[in-house]
């Protein structure tokens, strides 16, 4: 399947519009990721563990808007957006969204 971020697939035809598709993830933070990564942001440097389970988070939300468009019949998602966002919880925890969504479509070549 073709996932693109622009509006249309450049030498195909698109030939039917199946909808909007979305996918979803919402990940907890564990607390030590979270304390060391506080520590990283005061003395500088990157978070690997973050990095990490932002890499997880953007593969299964992604995964999730492919299988609802390949329920649709759809060969591509086109016009696709990847929102982030952290969600701080009460005892200094958190959990990590990623959000994909896109428009099915079915091309010819």
């Amino acid at each position: 399947m073709i996932i693109v971020t622009t509006p249309s697939l450049e030498g195909r035809k698109i030939t039917r519009y199946s909808g909007l598709v979305s996918g979803e993830a919402i990940l907890g933070a564990n607390i030590f990721r979270d304390l060391f990564a506080g520590i990283r942001d005061i003395v500088g440097g990157r978070s690997a563990a973050y990095e990490q389970e932002l890499r997880k988070a953007k593969q299964i939300a992604i995964r999730e808007m492919v299988e609802e468009a390949k329920a649709r019949g759809a060969n591509a998602v086109v016009a696709v957006d990847l929102d982030y966002e952290s969600i701080a919880m009460g005892g200094g925890g958190g959990m990590l969204m990623v959000s994909a969504t896109g428009t099915a479509i079915v091309y010819e070549e």
